[in-house]
């Protein structure tokens, strides 16, 4: 059994791993039900243990994060031939970001409005203490880190992009010293890469233990007392990702969607099961690189800038949540107040960058500038862990449109790879070499 389970394709066993928590789950919160005394079994051991594995798993996944964008990004900006690209790089990859969430946050408002989500909820008050957002200027000024290593210590990817392009330049501009300097970046590249793959043929467990921990804690009590509300996120982030990113990928990128979407599977199930973009990053990058033929230059700036900045999932949240809440309220939103969320949601994706629970965040700006109170949000708090897994699965699967859209036209996308069913199959084969 353990032989047959080892000979399936990474994605496979995740996939496996994921169900297996998933059921474990319903089981055993079945089992406490029916016999209440089992509790103390579950709560004081079980769970616990499982936590401590899926801290373990998701720090293993973060603890790359950052080594893998420095060096990888370093390495891709100082083969650059052309300096001048990145600029032509950095402006593709955040108008595409912007699009995306523009598109996605309007597509929210339309389906919460036929939907209606909010009406006949009665209101609860629930306790919900926001953290501050940073002041734009703020954001803008920590830009460029005084202290590379405290970025690095502390995951400021933007920072830590910022100084791996410099640092990139500088080398490809040093002649011979920088040359021997690209060379041992380039090296510790590939080492970085192989950790990569070790870490993630662990993934399966990982994943049974996550799911198993979110389903016992999460119920289903509070899906079914919000059951419009939840089932109108699904829907609609489950049409954005069906029909938002194969559009835009045919339309830009002239590429099937199809194959994209079945090549990211493994990293759909990581974000879905994570729940973090950071912690998928790795994943995504090993992906868009060995099996979409995503060029290392524009995969090592565009990725890691996607995980930080892309919150198309979190913007439809946004959307239908600001409709439910107003309908909750009894509160009639105008054309005006509609396009205010639209474009407070699309730039917040940028302005809060890096802050903890950055989609409550991000909401709680939205709901002020239409004057909503946003105590609301503490109804939304029960459930808002599974859809969190969601959207991040919805997220990443942005980045890597994202990233092979600006690939091909900056002339670095392998098409036969992206093309070949068989691409960087070895990738998810389960033997670590």
């Amino acid at each position: 059994m353990i032989a047959k389970f080892r000979s399936l394709s990474l994605s496979a066993q995740i996939f496996a791993g994921l169900l297996s928590g998933l059921i474990f789950g319903l089981i055993i919160t079945g089992i406490e039900k029916v016999a209440p005394g089992t509790a103390s079994i579950w709560q004081g051991y079980l769970i616990p243990s499982f936590d401590v594995i899926k801290t373990l798993f998701i720090n293993a996944l973060k603890m790359v994060v950052a080594p893998l964008v420095l060096v990888s990004l370093i390495c891709g900006t100082c083969s650059l031939s052309d300096p001048k690209k990145l600029g032509s790089l950095g402006g593709k990859s955040i108008a595409l970001y912007l699009m995306t969430t523009a598109t996605a946050i309007t597509l929210a408002l339309v389906v919460a409005n036929i939907v209606d989500p909010g009406l006949g909820i009665e209101k609860q008050d629930i306790p919900f203490d926001p953290k501050q957002a940073p002041e734009l200027k703020e954001v803008i000024a920590n830009l460029v880190t005084d202290n590379p290593f405290k970025s690095l210590a502390q995951g400021q990817m933007l920072q830590i992009i910022i100084f791996a392009i410099l640092f990139g330049l500088a080398i490809s501009r040093s002649g011979e010293p920088g040359k021997k300097v690209a060379s041992f970046f380039q090296n510790l590249n590939e080492v970085i890469l192989k950790l990569v793959t070790i870490i993630m043929h662990i993934a399966p467990y990982g994943v049974f233990c996550i799911m198993t921990a979110v389903i016992y804690e999460s119920g289903f009590e509070d899906i079914k007392k919000l059951g419009a509300y939840f089932g109108t996120v699904a829907f609609t982030l489950l049409l954005h990702g069906a029909i938002t990113y194969p559009v835009f990928l045919t339309l830009f990128g002239r590429l099937n969607p199809l194959i994209l979407l079945t090549k990211m599977r493994p990293a759909m199930l990581f974000a879905f099961s994570t729940a973090s973009s950071a912690a998928t990053l790795p994943v995504t990058m090993e992906l868009a690189r060995k099996r979409l033929g995503v060029g290392k230059s524009t995969s090592s700036f565009t990725l890691p800038l996607g995980a930080t900045i892309n919150m198309d999932g979190t913007a439809i949240m946004q959307g239908v949540a600001t409709v439910f809440i107003a309908q909750m309220y009894g509160v009639d939103l105008s054309i005006t107040q509609y396009l205010t969320v639209i474009l407070m949601a699309t730039l917040a994706s940028i302005g809060t960058a890096g802050v903890p629970s950055v989609g409550l965040v991000m909401l709680t700006l939205v709901l002020t500038q239409v004057n909503l109170p946003s105590e609301a949000i503490g109804m939304l708090l029960g459930i808002d862990r599974i859809l969190d897994m969601m959207r991040t699965a919805v997220n990443i699967t942005g980045d890597a449109t994202v990233a092979t859209i600006v690939s091909k036209s900056e002339g670095d996308l392998n098409e036969d790879m992206f093309n070949d069913p068989a691409a960087g199959r070895d990738f998810e084969t389960s033997d670590v070499k």
